[in-house]
């Protein structure tokens, strides 16, 4: 089958496509940047990658209407509640309107359980792409989860930040709400199992782990597993905002998702039963197997995808990595250190260890103060480390760093900076006739931006020599 999968660089759509590979699919991806989305797909025969974006139907029509069926994996994440609602809404218009032209049959929508009578703004946003990609063109077949439970994915992430950081805990009251997680490996067996089964067209289904746990047995169990004694106290006084800042400053989430996800987390999410395990003959795991499970993927540096990932993690690369790639030239700082290389290899395979638990190679102290205050002026700091501790791809995020472009081959990895600071940065490391060039580059926004340079530049100085000569050693 030709097969249509949206989100195809996102945490669920990365993990879905090679079991539709397997499968012998060709798989139609269209990618709001195709630099970054060829490093993940470049050498599989069976991917179309199209360059469009759903909230422009214009671009649309660079997709192929020669397909069979098509996977739902959008999602918004916003500032503002209504900003991520138009914007959810209007993608699932586009994606209808593009898709009621084609040949497509069959719709699978991934969305959040929603049966509360209190919902949150997210899901309530969820719920409504549901009925907006309702359609008499073709059947749709959604799948309702809670909380994904998988290495990489933020739930995940966030429960080991705070198991991991925090023997005792004082905790907001919404540790009591009830949840039924479900592991990564379950989501994906119902979505590509759905494919092309007529007993699921135009049917919804709630799909959940075999437990019900509240979020403070969840931590508990997590800690368990990890071989951890934690104490947890949950207190009613923590404010939705307070909640907020609480996440954001313990573990490695934006304050972004930590405040949509304090929102939904005071909403209980309950499956509704059905016999949808039958019909696709899935067994979910528990919650702690769950667990065991993303630590082995973790323990093999397997991890596919990774929600930080994401571009919602970013913060100046919302739109195409592309517009960064070229450094620019003019009303610049720079600092250009060279070295004559000595082990080409080892030097390569040192820079694409670079950052996470590794480090920056020299003034680690130095780095974990600027992380600290980036961190506490609402940048990402060196929380979010890296996916996998030799391998980059571009989109990766890099402690405070994205990386814009990685060519082993070609000896060059270029980061930029999404740490808060008056300006925008560069970090290049490059690979040529024999020597190793490392250039930062800064570009100041005004007088604050000409300020930050010549009060960082000394420490500059010995950081970065530090830097290219231990990578070079």
């Amino acid at each position: 089958m030709k097969i249509l999968v949206t989100g195809a660089t996102g945490y669920i759509g990365k993990r879905l496509i090679p079991l539709l590979l397997n499968d012998g699919h060709t798989i139609i991806c269209p990618v709001r940047d195709k630099i970054r989305a060829e490093n993940y797909y470049r050498n599989q025969k069976n991917i179309q990658l199209v360059e469009a974006d759903f909230l422009n139907i214009d671009s649309l029509l660079n997709i192929t209407k020669d397909i069979d069926a098509a996977y739902y994996l959008i999602h918004s994440m916003s500032n503002s509640a209504k900003e991520f609602h138009d914007l959810e809404e209007k993608c699932a218009l586009n994606f209808k309107l593009f898709s009621e032209t084609t040949n497509i049959k069959q719709v699978i929508y991934l969305s959040g359980i929603t049966n509360d009578t209190k919902l949150s703004k997210h899901l309530l946003s969820r719920k409504n792409v549901e009925i907006t990609l309702a359609s008499d063109k073709y059947a749709l077949t959604t799948f309702k989860a809670g909380i994904i439970v998988g290495s990489g994915s933020s739930s995940f992430e966030i429960i080991r930040d705070l198991v991991e950081k925090l023997p005792a805990m004082i905790a907001p009251k919404w540790l009591n709400t009830k949840t039924q997680p479900l592991a990564i490996r379950d989501v994906l067996t119902f979505l590509h199992k759905a494919l092309d089964k007529k007993e699921l067209f135009n049917t919804s289904h709630d799909i959940f782990g075999p437990e019900t746990l509240t979020y403070k047995e969840m931590l508990l169990q997590f800690a368990e597993v990890r071989k951890l004694k934690r104490h947890i106290l949950t207190v009613p006084i923590m404010t939705p905002k307070l909640s907020s800042y609480w996440l954001y400053f313990v573990t490695s989430t934006s304050y972004k998702l930590a405040s949509s996800l304090v929102n939904s987390m005071g909403v209980e999410v309950i499956g509704n039963k059905s016999n949808i395990n039958a019909i696709l003959d899935v067994n979910p795991m528990s919650y702690k197997e769950a667990v065991k499970l993303a630590f082995k993927k973790i323990e093999q540096n397997s991890i596919i995808s990774s929600w930080k990932d994401s571009y919602i993690s970013s913060g100046k690369l919302k739109n195409f990595v592309h517009e960064f790639v070229n450094v620019p030239e003019y009303g610049c700082f720079k600092d250009h250190k060279e070295r004559v290389i000595r082990d080409k290899k080892r030097t390569l395979d040192r820079i694409w260890a670079i950052g996470g638990e590794t480090g920056w190679y020299y003034g680690t102290f130095l780095w974990k103060i600027r992380g600290f205050l980036d961190q506490f002026f609402g940048g990402a700091g060196l929380r979010r480390g890296r996916r996998h501790p030799t391998e980059l791809n571009i989109g990766d995020a890099l402690d405070f760093w994205r990386v814009i472009y990685a060519d082993k081959e070609k000896g060059k990895l270029l980061l930029y900076a999404e740490m808060i600071m008056p300006g925008e940065a560069w970090l290049e490391f490059k690979i040529d006739e024999g020597k190793l060039h490392q250039t930062a580059t800064f570009r100041p926004h005004g007088l604050a931006g000409r300020l930050y340079w010549y009060a960082v530049m000394p420490f500059h100085w010995f950081v970065f020599n530090g830097m290219i000569n231990n990578i070079n050693k």
